[in-house]
């Protein structure tokens, strides 16, 4: 009787760790776990485990996009500072002169456009969804205080999101992940004419200022009319994504601001100062605005990799917690059956 014991055990153990896995996969008993089968819970494993291996390539994907975009915000800033550099050494020239610039002319405001940039894309927290509070807060905020207000969108988030909801809309831009000059060109061109033909009076900008890869900031900003003083005197940051032992992060430099260009006293223009300067204003709302197109689109690709991140985490954590409870139920499984050959063998007895 003895011998028919240990035979029969040896056959249960032997049915969990001899056979090829197929075969024992067909052969054995599923165990019942929650609602489903043992069998159920490692395929969910299985899933489990693609996904968080899908997570964590869009994280790395988006990391690059970052250092893109930071490769274009340090491309663009010698254009920018030059320029900053000769509109200072024109004010200068002009020596308190009166400057009548239309994009320069503060007037009663009766009507703003707020221009508001979002994604074109989900998957990355709460960029969007702040970014709308904001616009929706300040849109509220100036109709209460009697003042009209239209949009321009940038970003289809933002774009499906005002349009249900029945929002005075001028024009629509899309996002992109690589915002280039002559996207930002398109959208100076229409706020510039809807400022200068007199449809609004003021227009103010809605963008997610990069901070760091784990700090977005949702910020506006006045983009006309223009204050000379903050042209020629307002710094300007760049930020740079670093790593150290696999870890991700950004540092953010404040630069000088630019010097003005000095112009010689007998320098004699082709054309008169102010028309320069006119000229040169449309030149820096287009820079003005490319930057901010980059600081958001670093903002977006941020956030999507801390939501990446964040569900590569959960997905091992759930890999780890169905691993442990398929090991529980597949031992008790083993259990049961070696009780019911022992049970039996006694009752034969």
């Amino acid at each position: 009787m003895r011998f028919l014991v240990t035979a029969a055990l040896l056959a249960v153990v032997s049915a969990f760790t001899t056979q090829q896995p197929g075969l024992a996969h067909r052969t054995r008993q599923a165990t019942v776990v929650f609602d489903g089968k043992a069998n159920a819970i490692r395929d969910r494993i299985k899933n489990v485990k693609n996904t968080g291996k899908i997570t964590k390539a869009m994280k790395l994907v988006a990391a690059a996009k970052v250092r893109r975009a930071q490769d274009a915000v340090l491309a663009t800033r010698p254009f920018s500072e030059t320029l900053q550099s000769v509109f200072g050494g024109l004010i200068q020239r002009l020596d308190g002169e009166a400057v009548d610039l239309p994009l320069l002319t503060q007037r009663e405001v009766k009507k703003v456009t707020l221009t508001v940039i979002t994604g074109d894309r989900g998957l990355c927290g709460g960029y969007n969804s702040f970014m709308i509070k904001k616009a929706e807060a300040r849109f509220a905020q100036l109709k209460k205080s009697g003042v009209d207000v239209d949009m321009v969108l940038v970003g289809n988030k933002g774009i499906k999101y005002f349009q249900r909801r029945n929002y005075p809309i001028r024009k629509t831009f899309q996002t992109g992940q690589n915002p280039s000059a002559k996207q930002a060109l398109a959208i100076s061109d229409e706020l510039l004419n809807t400022f200068l033909s007199g449809e609004s009076d003021a227009v103010e900008l809605f963008y997610t200022k990069f901070e760091s890869l784990i700090s977005s900031s949702p910020s506006v900003r006045t983009l006309v009319p223009f204050s000379a003083s903050d042209i020629t005197q307002k710094a300007d940051e760049v930020f740079q994504l670093t790593s150290d032992h696999g870890a991700f992060g950004v540092t953010r430099e404040e630069l000088d601001v630019a010097a003005p260009q000095e112009f010689p006293n007998d320098m004699i223009f082709e054309q008169d100062p102010l028309q320069i300067v006119n000229s040169i204003l449309p030149l820096y709302l287009n820079g003005q605005i490319l930057r901010c197109l980059q600081e958001s689109v670093a903002s977006e690709l941020a956030a999507r990799m801390q939501s990446m991140q964040s569900a590569s985490d959960n997905a091992s954590q759930l890999a780890k917690s169905l691993t442990l409870e398929y090991n529980r139920a597949r031992q008790a499984a083993v259990t049961q059956e070696i009780l019911e050959i022992v049970s039996g063998a006694s009752a034969l007895e």
